[in-house]
Formats: structure tokens, sequence, C-alpha cells
């Protein structure tokens, strides 16, 4: 049986359906404007950055972190910065598990391609908390990646802020699980400034709103746009997506959503367009076991 989807409904605009003035299709590593490689940057970067982020969790008083993990994280973080996946990957146990299902020979994959599409990417990653458990230490980070592309003669800009919990035990990362990411790639001389307004956690089946915001006078400018949702899946990383946009009313995307009742986190994004840039935004929302009170 096909899984539950986010089902959304228009507030200020024309509903889904309404007729797309350009459509866009979305294809992975290889084709077009490359609007893919957001979700693939998204979701390889929440790998890799919760590889960076191999190294606290919560401690019940804040203390600093011991200096063996300091030290693996500025590790990890060095080899990524060299585009090196071997090194990387020294730090990962041959039996690593993901919360998205991503694997050790998946994620080298990911990486391999990311890298190559991305030639700069830059990771710095803090340590937010730790704590001793068991023969191991569970540990949360941050991490931001940012980086270029360049297609033909359009350069595309990322910045991504990923947050995640990762279990080590003998220096290596065997757990990782994504805790929050959000991510923008941008193109053009004048790219829309957008605020996303989406909560970073909701129960099975609960309602929510999602606003993307252009935050500067539009004029007379045209405004195109779109709102995408796609299920946090390893094959998510390359499948093709297609984005219909539409002439928007508004200076944004005003939705609202309803949480799928399998439990299944989503990818939601913004695609926003006008003469003179692009900008697409997207925030993993994660769907949590439970369903809601009545009336929510």
């Amino acid at each position: 049986m096909r899984p539950p989807v986010l089902y959304f409904a228009s507030t200020m605009h024309e509903p889904l359906t309404h007729q797309p003035l350009r459509q866009m299709v979305l294809p992975g590593w290889a084709r077009g404007p490359q609007w893919k490689m957001f979700w693939v940057a998204v979701g390889v970067a929440v790998s890799l950055g919760s590889s960076f982020q191999s190294v606290n969790v919560r401690a019940q008083t804040p203390q600093p972190a011991p200096a063996e993990l300091t030290n693996l994280v500025t590790q990890i973080d060095a080899a990524a910065n060299k585009h090196d996946v071997q090194a990387v990957l020294q730090y990962y146990s041959p039996n690593f598990t993901h919360s998205d299902g991503l694997t050790r020979q998946t994620l080298e994959q990911a990486l391999t391609q990311l890298w190559k599409r991305y030639p700069d990417l830059r990771y710095q990653t803090q340590i937010t908390s730790w704590k001793a458990d068991g023969k191991g230490i569970v540990a949360e980070t941050t991490t931001q990646i940012t980086g270029t592309q360049k297609v033909g003669d359009r350069e595309w800009k990322i910045n991504s802020t990923l947050k995640s919990r990762q279990r080590l035990e003998a220096q290596k990362i065997v757990r990782q699980e994504v805790l929050a990411e959000k991510t923008a790639l941008t193109s053009g001389n004048n790219p829309p400034n957008v605020v996303l307004n989406l909560p970073e956690q909701v129960k099975m089946g609960q309602s929510f709103n999602f606003d993307a915001i252009v935050q500067e006078p539009l004029g007379n400018d045209l405004l195109l746009g779109a709102a995408l949702e796609e299920p946090v899946k390893p094959d998510g990383f390359v499948n093709p997506t297609t984005a219909e946009l539409e002439l928007l009313n508004a200076g944004g995307i005003f939705k609202v959503g309803r949480a799928p009742l399998n439990g299944e986190s989503r990818w939601i994004s913004a695609v926003l367009v006008r003469h003179d840039g692009m900008t697409l935004i997207t925030q993993r929302l994660k769907v949590t076991g439970g369903r809601p009170a009545t009336g929510k």
C-alpha cells in the first residue's frame, strides 16, 4: 500500500491543482539547474554533518568534551574539508547505521557524488553536548556547511545547518540520528531573501503551517513559486523531483500541511523564483509517534 503523504491545502494562493506556469524537473545529480542537488546536499551533508557531530549528547551539566572527542571531530572536519572520502570513512564502523537508512557503503557513494558536484564544500562542527553511555559515548553536534557550484554560467550557493546525535564506540561512529536540518540554495544576482516558518517536529496526523516569506518588497517583480515535499529515504537523495512553479499572488508561499500517519519524516521545501534570482530552502519535518489530541 502506498504510504501516506503530506497534504497541502492553499490558504492564500490558488490551489496546487492550478495549471502551472512552468514545470521544472529536479533531476538528481546530473541535469538542468540542478535543483535536485539541493536534496542531495541536504541528505548527504546530513550524514557528513552528523559524522562530525559524532561527539556529544546533552550532558546533565555542561562539561568540556574529552580531548579524544574534540580531536576526533577536528580530524573528521579536516578530512571532509579535503573531500577525502576514505579518510572520513575510517571513522565509521563497518556496521554503521543511520536514521535515514544510510549504510557505510551508501554514505561512501553519496559523498563521492556530492563532492564531485560541490568541489569547495566546507564543514565547521561544534560539539553541543555529550555523555558517556556504557562502553561508548553519545554526542550531539551542529555542523555548518557552505559552498558553491558552477553550472554553465550560473553559480549556486549552498548554506546548510545540521544537528545530529551519534554514538561512538572505540573511536568509531556506530550510529547516527538526524535531529534537525535546514538548507538554502540560491542563485542569481538578487535571490529572494526567504524566511521559512515550519516546526521541526510534529506528531503523526498533526496539522501545521508552512510559510516561506520573501522579506524584501517585490515592487513590480513577478514571483513564481512551489511547495515540495518528499519522504526522507536513501533513494530520495538522487531520485528526480518535479517542481510546478505558479504565479504567486503574495510575497511568499503560505500552506497548511498534515503529517503522515506512518511516522515517516519529510523534507519540506519552498522554491521561489524572480527575474534576477532563485532561492530553494528546505527543512526536515520530523514526524514522531503518537496521535495529536482531538482538534489538533
